[in-house]
Protein backbone atom coordinates (compact mmCIF):
# COMPACT_ATOMS: atom_id res chain seq x y z
CA UNK A 1 0.00 0.00 0.00
CA UNK A 2 0.90 3.79 -0.36
CA UNK A 3 1.58 5.61 2.72
CA UNK A 4 -0.32 8.67 2.83
CA UNK A 5 3.25 10.92 1.77
CA UNK A 6 3.60 9.05 -1.63
CA UNK A 7 -0.06 8.90 -2.01
CA UNK A 8 -0.22 12.95 -1.83
CA UNK A 9 2.76 13.12 -4.04
CA UNK A 10 1.01 11.09 -6.56
CA UNK A 11 -1.97 13.41 -6.16
CA UNK A 12 0.05 16.36 -6.56
CA UNK A 13 2.24 15.48 -9.33
CA UNK A 14 -0.63 13.98 -11.49
CA UNK A 15 -2.18 17.26 -10.61
CA UNK A 16 0.01 19.34 -11.95
CA UNK A 17 0.77 17.46 -14.77
CA UNK A 18 -3.26 17.62 -15.87
CA UNK A 19 -3.08 21.44 -15.19
CA UNK A 20 0.06 22.15 -17.48
CA UNK A 21 -2.24 20.18 -20.20
CA UNK A 22 -5.17 22.39 -19.43
CA UNK A 23 -3.65 25.31 -20.26
CA UNK A 24 -2.97 23.96 -23.71
CA UNK A 25 -4.12 25.60 -26.75
CA UNK A 26 -6.21 22.70 -28.64
CA UNK A 27 -4.22 23.60 -31.79
CA UNK A 28 -0.64 22.36 -29.10
CA UNK A 29 -2.24 19.21 -28.09
CA UNK A 30 -2.81 18.48 -31.62
CA UNK A 31 0.53 19.47 -32.78
CA UNK A 32 1.91 17.64 -29.79
CA UNK A 33 -0.23 14.35 -31.04
CA UNK A 34 2.23 15.11 -34.29
CA UNK A 35 5.01 15.09 -32.36
CA UNK A 36 5.01 11.79 -30.29
CA UNK A 37 4.25 10.26 -33.56
CA UNK A 38 7.07 11.96 -35.92
CA UNK A 39 9.14 10.55 -32.49
CA UNK A 40 7.88 7.31 -32.74
CA UNK A 41 8.56 7.03 -36.06
CA UNK A 42 11.87 8.86 -36.77
CA UNK A 43 13.18 8.65 -33.29
CA UNK A 44 13.50 12.91 -33.47
CA UNK A 45 11.12 15.84 -32.45
CA UNK A 46 10.06 17.42 -36.22
CA UNK A 47 11.58 20.67 -37.56
CA UNK A 48 9.00 23.53 -37.67
CA UNK A 49 9.20 22.92 -41.72
CA UNK A 50 7.91 19.21 -40.87
CA UNK A 51 5.43 19.87 -38.45
CA UNK A 52 4.04 22.54 -40.83
CA UNK A 53 3.46 19.94 -43.38
CA UNK A 54 2.07 17.53 -40.90
CA UNK A 55 -0.54 20.23 -40.17
CA UNK A 56 -1.19 20.83 -43.21
CA UNK A 57 -0.45 24.79 -42.73
CA UNK A 58 0.74 27.11 -45.42
CA UNK A 59 3.03 28.59 -43.18
CA UNK A 60 5.70 27.24 -40.92
CA UNK A 61 5.43 30.38 -38.51
CA UNK A 62 2.10 28.60 -37.24
CA UNK A 63 3.93 25.74 -36.42
CA UNK A 64 6.72 27.67 -34.78
CA UNK A 65 4.00 29.69 -32.42
CA UNK A 66 3.28 26.04 -31.18
CA UNK A 67 6.04 24.54 -30.62
CA UNK A 68 7.00 27.67 -28.41
CA UNK A 69 3.46 27.78 -26.87
CA UNK A 70 4.71 23.80 -25.65
CA UNK A 71 7.73 25.25 -24.59
CA UNK A 72 6.78 27.38 -22.63
CA UNK A 73 4.89 25.17 -20.91
CA UNK A 74 7.00 22.42 -20.65
CA UNK A 75 6.38 19.80 -22.93
CA UNK A 76 9.45 20.91 -25.69
CA UNK A 77 12.75 22.03 -24.42
CA UNK A 78 15.29 23.78 -27.14
CA UNK A 79 18.26 22.55 -27.73
CA UNK A 80 21.96 24.69 -27.87
CA UNK A 81 22.09 23.19 -31.35
CA UNK A 82 18.85 24.02 -32.84
CA UNK A 83 15.66 21.96 -32.31
CA UNK A 84 13.63 20.42 -29.85
CA UNK A 85 13.67 17.74 -27.19
CA UNK A 86 10.37 16.50 -26.10
CA UNK A 87 10.63 16.69 -22.26
CA UNK A 88 6.94 15.77 -21.58
CA UNK A 89 3.96 13.77 -22.78
CA UNK A 90 0.03 14.70 -22.19
CA UNK A 91 -0.85 11.72 -20.02
CA UNK A 92 -4.31 9.78 -20.86
CA UNK A 93 -4.80 7.76 -18.00
CA UNK A 94 -3.88 8.91 -14.70
CA UNK A 95 -4.22 5.44 -13.56
CA UNK A 96 -1.15 3.96 -15.59
CA UNK A 97 1.91 4.23 -14.04
CA UNK A 98 4.77 5.22 -16.23
CA UNK A 99 8.56 6.48 -15.97
CA UNK A 100 10.35 8.70 -18.80
CA UNK A 101 13.20 7.66 -20.80
CA UNK A 102 15.19 9.30 -23.01
CA UNK A 103 15.26 8.22 -26.59
CA UNK A 104 18.83 8.46 -27.77
CA UNK A 105 19.26 10.17 -31.46
CA UNK A 106 22.44 10.20 -33.47
CA UNK A 107 25.35 9.51 -31.33
CA UNK A 108 28.05 12.58 -31.62
CA UNK A 109 31.76 11.72 -31.20
CA UNK A 110 33.36 11.87 -28.55
CA UNK A 111 30.26 12.45 -26.35
CA UNK A 112 28.86 9.86 -24.15
CA UNK A 113 26.09 8.38 -25.19
CA UNK A 114 23.34 9.73 -23.03
CA UNK A 115 24.71 13.65 -23.18
CA UNK A 116 21.68 15.65 -23.10
CA UNK A 117 22.54 16.92 -27.25
CA UNK A 118 21.53 13.05 -28.20
CA UNK A 119 18.82 13.02 -26.84
CA UNK A 120 15.54 13.53 -28.62
CA UNK A 121 12.81 12.82 -26.84
CA UNK A 122 11.66 11.66 -23.24
CA UNK A 123 9.41 8.84 -23.80
CA UNK A 124 6.63 7.64 -21.45
CA UNK A 125 6.55 3.68 -20.19
CA UNK A 126 5.00 1.58 -18.62
CA UNK A 127 6.49 0.65 -15.12
CA UNK A 128 5.59 -3.20 -15.35
CA UNK A 129 8.64 -3.07 -18.20
CA UNK A 130 11.09 -1.41 -16.06
CA UNK A 131 12.73 -2.75 -12.84
CA UNK A 132 13.38 -0.36 -9.66
CA UNK A 133 17.07 0.84 -9.70
CA UNK A 134 18.19 0.01 -12.86
CA UNK A 135 18.70 2.92 -15.70
CA UNK A 136 17.21 2.53 -19.23
CA UNK A 137 17.47 3.80 -22.12
CA UNK A 138 15.21 4.20 -25.67
CA UNK A 139 17.30 3.41 -28.92
CA UNK A 140 15.84 3.21 -32.64
CA UNK A 141 17.11 0.60 -34.80
CA UNK A 142 18.64 0.83 -38.17
CA UNK A 143 19.14 -1.81 -40.87
CA UNK A 144 18.25 -5.39 -41.07
CA UNK A 145 21.26 -7.09 -39.18
CA UNK A 146 19.19 -8.60 -36.93
CA UNK A 147 15.78 -8.78 -38.37
CA UNK A 148 16.18 -12.84 -37.47
CA UNK A 149 16.31 -11.89 -33.69
CA UNK A 150 12.61 -9.84 -34.27
CA UNK A 151 14.41 -6.86 -34.30
CA UNK A 152 13.31 -4.63 -37.52
CA UNK A 153 14.42 -1.17 -38.87
CA UNK A 154 12.96 1.46 -37.54
CA UNK A 155 11.34 -0.30 -33.66
CA UNK A 156 12.49 0.84 -30.40
CA UNK A 157 14.52 -1.04 -28.25
CA UNK A 158 14.18 -0.39 -24.27
CA UNK A 159 17.68 -0.96 -23.26
CA UNK A 160 18.92 -1.29 -19.82
CA UNK A 161 22.32 0.24 -19.02
CA UNK A 162 25.08 -1.66 -18.04
CA UNK A 163 28.83 -1.88 -19.38
CA UNK A 164 28.88 -6.00 -19.33
CA UNK A 165 27.41 -8.45 -21.05
CA UNK A 166 26.95 -12.09 -21.24
CA UNK A 167 27.16 -14.67 -23.74
CA UNK A 168 24.20 -14.41 -26.17
CA UNK A 169 22.08 -11.07 -24.61
CA UNK A 170 21.58 -8.59 -27.47
CA UNK A 171 23.74 -5.96 -26.79
CA UNK A 172 24.07 -1.83 -28.01
CA UNK A 173 27.96 -1.72 -28.33
CA UNK A 174 29.59 1.98 -29.20
CA UNK A 175 32.48 1.25 -31.78
CA UNK A 176 34.28 4.15 -32.83
CA UNK A 177 31.29 6.52 -31.52
CA UNK A 178 28.49 4.09 -33.73
CA UNK A 179 26.18 2.30 -31.73
CA UNK A 180 25.65 -1.07 -33.23
CA UNK A 181 22.82 -3.55 -31.49
CA UNK A 182 24.62 -7.39 -32.08
CA UNK A 183 24.33 -10.89 -29.92
CA UNK A 184 27.35 -10.79 -27.49
CA UNK A 185 29.71 -13.75 -27.39
CA UNK A 186 33.34 -13.26 -25.76
CA UNK A 187 35.83 -16.29 -25.89
CA UNK A 188 38.60 -15.43 -23.62
CA UNK A 189 40.16 -12.21 -24.46
CA UNK A 190 38.15 -11.93 -27.91
CA UNK A 191 34.18 -10.34 -28.12
CA UNK A 192 32.35 -11.22 -31.16
CA UNK A 193 29.19 -8.95 -31.74
CA UNK A 194 27.04 -11.48 -34.17
CA UNK A 195 24.48 -10.42 -36.55
CA UNK A 196 21.26 -12.11 -36.87
CA UNK A 197 19.80 -11.63 -40.12
CA UNK A 198 18.46 -13.29 -43.45
CA UNK A 199 20.99 -10.97 -45.46
CA UNK A 200 24.40 -12.36 -45.84
CA UNK A 201 25.94 -9.80 -46.60
CA UNK A 202 25.85 -8.74 -42.36
CA UNK A 203 29.19 -10.31 -41.14
CA UNK A 204 30.37 -11.03 -37.79
CA UNK A 205 32.15 -7.72 -35.95
CA UNK A 206 35.68 -9.37 -33.84
CA UNK A 207 37.33 -6.79 -31.17
CA UNK A 208 39.52 -7.11 -28.51
CA UNK A 209 39.18 -3.80 -26.96
CA UNK A 210 37.87 -0.76 -28.64
CA UNK A 211 34.31 -1.31 -27.52
CA UNK A 212 31.91 -0.08 -25.10
CA UNK A 213 28.83 -1.98 -24.14
CA UNK A 214 26.18 0.29 -23.21
CA UNK A 215 23.45 -1.79 -22.47
CA UNK A 216 21.43 -4.79 -23.19
CA UNK A 217 18.41 -4.83 -25.06
CA UNK A 218 15.56 -5.95 -22.69
CA UNK A 219 12.02 -5.28 -24.88
CA UNK A 220 11.48 -4.72 -28.92
CA UNK A 221 8.84 -1.90 -29.34
CA UNK A 222 7.69 -2.61 -33.25
CA UNK A 223 8.24 -0.05 -35.12
CA UNK A 224 4.76 2.77 -35.42
CA UNK A 225 3.45 3.22 -39.34
CA UNK A 226 0.52 6.28 -38.51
Amino acid sequence: MCSDKNLNFVIQDYTERIMSEDILSIKAKEALRHIRSWVMRYGRVPSTRELMNEMEYKSPRSAMLLMEELEENGFLKKKPEGGYTLIKDIENDGMTRTVSIPLVGTVTCGVPMLAEQNIEAMIPVSTALVHPGSKYFLLKAKGDSMDIAGIHDGDLLLVRQQPVAENGQYVVALIDDEATVKEFRRTNDVITLLPRSTNTRHQPIIVTHDIQIQGIVMTVIPKINS
